[in-house]
């Protein structure tokens, strides 16, 4: 007989909050039962949490000859979240030249996930 375990979460899709129950398989492949939903929403938030969990990556990378030495950029998509460390190893390491603009691609395919990574803030020439 297969195990299974039980996992309490709060919904954080809508502003209801739900507190959600999990049943699944202890490999947490399948889906046994979810209750506590309010909306079909929080079910589907649920599933993807507990089977394939993913998240969107914020971070930094570093500035050649801009007037801040760093700008800020995320993942256009969420990525596995046991990508994560990996996925920020890679970004550490890249350092691109100003001017940049909001939506720059700075890198194209992020360990390949097919999810680039973009700036989110403009960081323009050092003028000295």
């Amino acid at each position: 007989m297969d195990e299974t375990i039980k996992i309490k979460m709060i919904c954080i899709v809508c502003p209801l909050s739900c507190d959600i129950k999990v049943e699944t398989k202890k490999e947490r492949k399948e889906i046994v039962n979810i209750k506590g939903c309010k909306c079909p929403k929080g079910k589907e938030y649920a599933s993807r949490e507990i089977i394939d969990p993913q998240r969107v990556l914020i971070a930094v990378v570093k500035v050649k000859g801009g007037h801040l030495p760093v700008v800020s950029v995320k993942t256009a998509k969420p990525i596995p979240k046991h990508r994560l460390f990996d996925a920020i190893r890679v970004i550490s390491k890249i350092e691109v030249k100003a001017p940049i603009k909001v939506r720059d691609v700075i890198v194209t395919n992020l360990l390949d996930t097919g999810v680039p990574v973009i700036a989110t803030s403009n960081i323009r020439k050092d003028l000295m």
